[in-house]
């Protein structure tokens, strides 16, 4: 018995030494690696968004805004490509059959809402446009905006088919939000054959009673992608570029 009990603890010795190591890979950035943002939109980002109410708090404590203008600035100054997937909705959105959580919530506070695809009438400065800050990094030559994600990852849009396109393999992933849009374009992006990091202070998520989505994002970051930066750690390594 007493040698059972001593291989028990044994197992579970190693079994915890091994989860606190758990393996960091690491990311190096090099000519093709590209960044990915997703939502830099103001419903997410803009304290006059439909979302701030549940976001606004995690925003403002990550320094979301900044963090991520700070990744367009140094894209741009070294010429390194950046795909931004926005969220679109259109009127035939709104008469889906079945929804998840989430998506009836968006819906009903008319999220990222646009008149049609072809259509900009309304769009300037409403909840689906860009933040102001972004606007001047989003239209230079080095930023290709993709068509939208619907849900939450890029399977119904054309990043992957973009990166492709542009010989990248390899993805530096911010934006909004963590545990959903984020989470789920690093799911789809590993699975899709690129190597992903994330910036973790350069995304922020809903706070709920008893819910923390950036903190369930944060786990599945660390144990998924192969790297998680801060802007600052990014920033200085694409300086070197």
């Amino acid at each position: 018995m007493k040698n059972l009990k001593l291989t028990g603890v044994l197992i579970l010795s190693v079994v915890s030494n091994i989860f606190a190591q758990l393996p960091d890979p690491g990311f190096i950035i090099d000519a093709k690696t590209a960044i990915v943002i997703t939502d830099p939109q103001n419903d997410f980002l803009s304290p006059d968004g439909v979302a701030w109410g549940v976001v606004g708090e995690s925003v403002k404590a990550n320094n979301t805004v900044a963090n991520i203008e700070s990744l367009f600035k140094i894209a741009k100054q070294k010429n390194m490509l950046v795909f931004v997937s926005p969220h679109y909705y259109y009127k035939h959105d709104h008469t889906w059959k079945f929804e998840g959580t989430l998506e009836v919530l968006m819906h009903s506070i008319k999220m990222f809402d646009r008149k049609n695809a072809l259509s900009t009438d309304d769009f300037e400065n409403s909840g689906a446009d860009w933040l102001n800050n972004y606007k001047k990094y989003i239209n230079e030559n080095n930023v290709i905006v993709t068509s939208p994600h619907k849900v939450y990852g890029p399977e119904s849009n054309d990043l992957s088919l973009q990166l492709r396109k542009q010989g990248i393999n390899k993805v530096i992933l911010a934006g909004m939000s963590a545990n959903l849009c984020v989470e789920s374009h690093m799911r789809e992006l590993i699975e899709d054959g690129f190597e992903v990091s994330v910036v973790k202070d350069a995304t922020a998520a809903a706070i709920l009673p008893g819910l923390n989505g950036y903190e369930a994002a944060l786990t599945n970051f660390r144990m998924i992608s192969s790297h998680v930066f801060t802007t600052t750690e990014v920033v200085e390594q694409i300086k070197k570029l």
